[in-house]
């Protein structure tokens, strides 16, 4: 709870501070407190700095594997956060969820209104999270980054479930032409049912010459 939730249950700063002396409230970090004992759990936690950090929400492949899109079981996985604004993710949290923070600016969206982010499973009190759609562009977009080509291949081939017209929505307003490219490839590729679904002309990949980035896995070509 922060200082605010405190203050609407009639609990002053000043006795806040009483409290943690006494032993009745533990500090976590400025202005942010637990009950002493407690364990914290993921989910209210990243509620609480979703009132932090405008547009934060789980993505990419960290999404992917709530939906149960995975290839490798790690025994200790890293949570990938993205968000509209520049942050970082406070000490308190990262030592209990490994977590890693991006700002990232995928899509022709609104931070108040970001397109197919909403709580988990549409359950109430549940974090936001990316649609399976969504999760792939962004996992997608930071092949060469910070995500290997054959994982992100490898995870690719598990999406046949999604639907084409949720994808055909995020495609039209991404503005990374390597992502449309990379997704309408190895959609083709791997042969999935939404990849047929998609038409090219009708999505923002770029002029008519090739794609063209090296990176750690090797030189990385995508056609239109």
């Amino acid at each position: 709870m922060t200082s605010e939730d405190l203050a609407a249950r009639g609990v002053s700063a000043d006795l806040a501070v009483h409290y943690v002396r006494a032993g009745w409230l533990t500090r976590l970090a400025r202005g942010v407190f637990c009950r002493p004992n407690d364990t914290l759990a993921l989910h209210p936690s990243l509620l609480l700095l979703q009132r932090r950090l405008t547009g934060l929400h789980v993505g990419g492949k960290s999404a992917l594997d709530w939906y149960g899109v995975r290839h490798y079981l790690s025994e200790r996985p890293v949570l990938t956060l993205y968000g509209w604004a520049a942050g970082k993710l406070p000490d308190w949290f990262v030592s209990r969820f490994p977590a890693e923070y991006h700002r990232k600016r995928l899509f022709d969206e609104l931070p108040t209104a970001m397109l197919h982010v909403g709580p988990f499973e549409q359950r109430s009190g549940a974090p936001e999270v990316s649609a399976p759609e969504r999760a792939l562009l962004e996992l997608l977009s930071e092949v060469g980054v910070r995500q290997p080509l054959q994982e992100a291949r490898e995870l690719t081939e598990s999406t046949y479930g999604l639907r084409a017209d949720v994808l055909r929505e995020l495609l039209q307003r991404c503005t990374s032409i390597k992502t449309v490219r990379l997704c309408l490839q190895l959609g083709r590729e791997l042969s999935l049912p939404w990849a047929t679904k998609l038409d090219p002309t009708m999505l923002p990949t770029g002029s008519d010459r090739p794609w063209v980035s090296q990176s750690g896995d090797g030189l990385l070509v995508l056609k239109p």
